[in-house]
């Protein structure tokens, strides 16, 4: 189920806000958790099953480490734990690709290839679920002994499909007790709102025109037909996924939650290190917190840094998908993380010229877009040619592919995504700002509104990127 589907927004979310408020605060949990439970099956009915054995898994071995006193033994519960969780994470993902793989080296069917569907979200929930895990174990939270509540923090609507990844340390206390106020609740109408209008109207308009420029044999397409494609494919993985994460809190809000931000304008960076600060920053959060400082972080050298940082990124890109386009995409991203490690960072600090900083880091972002787009390595070699093999004829025009409505969403698209939060820095909050902004931004987030539901009643195109990671 879409949150930007109509079945969402005038069936489940006010049934299960007016559930939720009607009961006894005890029981509301019961409510979010039968509610999760019917969202995540509403698309799924089979893999609801390997989400609940996922809830058991963590809770039984949560309960196990808990109860074990000497370290040993409870290096070996926690690595237990992980083995298992990657394992499936690896099997439903990753299995079919290196099994196609071990089949071509070999030159014959060493194993038999199953046509495996991917689970949708079992790489956040995964994640969560290993973060209660590793938490119990370095002793940070204490043991969740009702299975409920963990099965609320793992399967909660909100970020169960597409994030953000949220550690149980952040709502350990709000699965317990939270209060919810007008002003929270009008909050919570606010950022799912901005966040509905940035993935209907912004992020699919601009969706459609990259489907259709890329839908075209690259052979066809001049230089820059490429790059355009590639900077509609910018703005739209930034508003799909920066939207979701918008309706995402604002949903949680309406509950009580306070989730942390997952994007405080990427694009607006200076480098890549400021960028990976800025973008899906559950994520880079969750491989800081449980993989690089456990390696050593910068604590061991310079050498050790690299190298950390190498294995992140490296990770970084597997976790996105089993194609090697996506490990390319990882490498990409980290081979300038560490050339600005090297020097370039300082150099890019001296510049007086912040432009050109800029400059370079949305061309580096934009070149992985290309990278990460594609479904395979082929794939992706085919578009960075095309990005970078200058060729003027072509048989398509760019009016082939953006009519006038469409220039209008992208100008709003490139002011909301950095410009203006550029010029004016007091504007980088305004989304986020929980203050109300009276009548003119109750205007705003009407029409937003009105919008949102003309293009969802008027049209069918409304993927979302991530519910496939």
């Amino acid at each position: 189920m879409l949150f930007s589907s109509m079945i969402f927004l005038w069936g489940f979310l006010p049934i299960t806000l007016i559930s939720y408020y009607l009961i006894r605060p005890e029981w509301r949990n019961y409510v979010l958790l039968i509610a999760s439970i019917v969202f995540y099956a509403w698309g799924e009915p089979f893999y609801i099953l390997l989400m609940l054995f996922s809830v058991g898994l963590n809770y039984s071995m949560g309960i196990v480490l808990d109860k074990v006193k000497r370290e040993r033994h409870r290096k070996g519960v926690l690595f237990l734990c992980i083995v298992i969780n990657i394992g499936l994470l690896w099997y439903f993902k990753y299995s079919t690709r290196c099994f196609m793989f071990l089949n071509r080296v070999f030159e014959k069917d060493v194993i038999a290839v199953r046509n495996i569907v991917l689970p949708i979200g079992i790489s956040f929930y995964t994640f969560q679920a290993m973060s209660y895990v590793i938490d119990l174990y370095r002793r940070e939270i204490s043991v969740q002994k009702n299975p409920l509540d963990l099965a609320l923090y793992i399967s909660f609507f909100p970020q169960l499909i597409a994030g953000p990844i949220v550690k149980y340390k952040d709502v350990n206390d709000q699965l317990r007790e939270r209060l919810v106020t007008e002003e929270g609740f009008a909050y919570g109408i606010k950022r799912f709102t901005y966040g509905l209008g940035k993935k209907v109207i912004i992020s699919n308009t601009v969706a459609e025109i990259a489907d259709s420029i890329f839908a075209v044999e690259m052979t066809q397409l001049n230089t820059g037909l490429v790059w355009f494609g590639i900077g509609m494919y910018t703005l739209q993985i930034y508003f799909d996924f920066s939207g979701y994460s918008d309706m995402a809190i604002g949903l949680g809000r309406m509950f009580g939650f306070r989730f942390l931000e997952n994007f405080d304008y990427p694009y607006i960076s200076e480098s890549i290190r400021e960028f990976w600060r800025r973008w899906h920053m559950s994520l880079s959060g969750w491989f800081r917190d449980y993989v690089y400082i456990p390696l050593g972080g910068n604590r061991k050298g310079k050498i050790r840094t690299y190298v950390n940082l190498f294995l992140v990124f490296v990770l970084t890109g597997i976790w996105h998908g089993a194609s090697l386009n996506f490990l390319a995409w990882g490498l990409w991203h980290g081979f300038f993380s560490i050339l600005e490690r090297l020097g370039l960072g300082k150099l890019l600090k001296r510049n007086p010229v912040k432009i050109l900083n800029h400059a370079y880091m949305m061309f580096v972002v934009a070149v992985g877009w290309g990278m990460f787009r594609c479904d395979s390595l082929t794939e992706a070699y085919s578009v960075l040619r095309a990005m970078f093999h200058w060729k003027v004829e072509s048989a398509y025009v760019l009016r082939n592919f953006v009519s006038n409505r469409d220039w209008l969403i992208i100008g709003v698209a490139l002011a909301g995504c950095g410009v203006v939060q550029s010029l004016i820095p007091r504007m980088e909050g305004w989304i986020k700002s929980e203050n109300s902004g009276g009548m003119i931004e109750f205007g705003v987030l009407v029409l937003i509104l009105m919008l949102s539901i003309m293009y969802l009643v008027s049209g069918t195109y409304n993927p979302f990127i991530y519910f496939k990671f």
